[in-house]
């Protein structure tokens, strides 16, 4: 996928788990972006990660229109 304006002002943000990502689910996040926040659908990275609801997420691929790949920002 070439890298359009849209993925250059998601991909990098961090964001919240409003509904669990993890492995079969498909969770939600909300991200500040463009000035609000804006909830996107959210896989897990790594297959295998579960991210329980309240935990800060980076985002590392965006795929058009609202769902994001996305990883545990700090380490526990």
């Amino acid at each position: 996928m070439g890298d359009t304006g849209a993925d250059a002002d998601t991909v990098g943000l961090t964001g919240r788990v409003t509904g669990t990502v993890g492995p079969g689910l498909v969770g939600e996040v909300i991200v500040r972006i463009r000035g609000g926040a804006e909830h996107f659908l959210a896989h897990p990275v790594a297959g295998t990660d579960r991210l329980a609801v309240g935990t800060v997420v980076t985002v590392v691929e965006y795929l058009p229109p609202r769902t994001v790949y996305v990883m545990a920002a700090y380490d526990n």
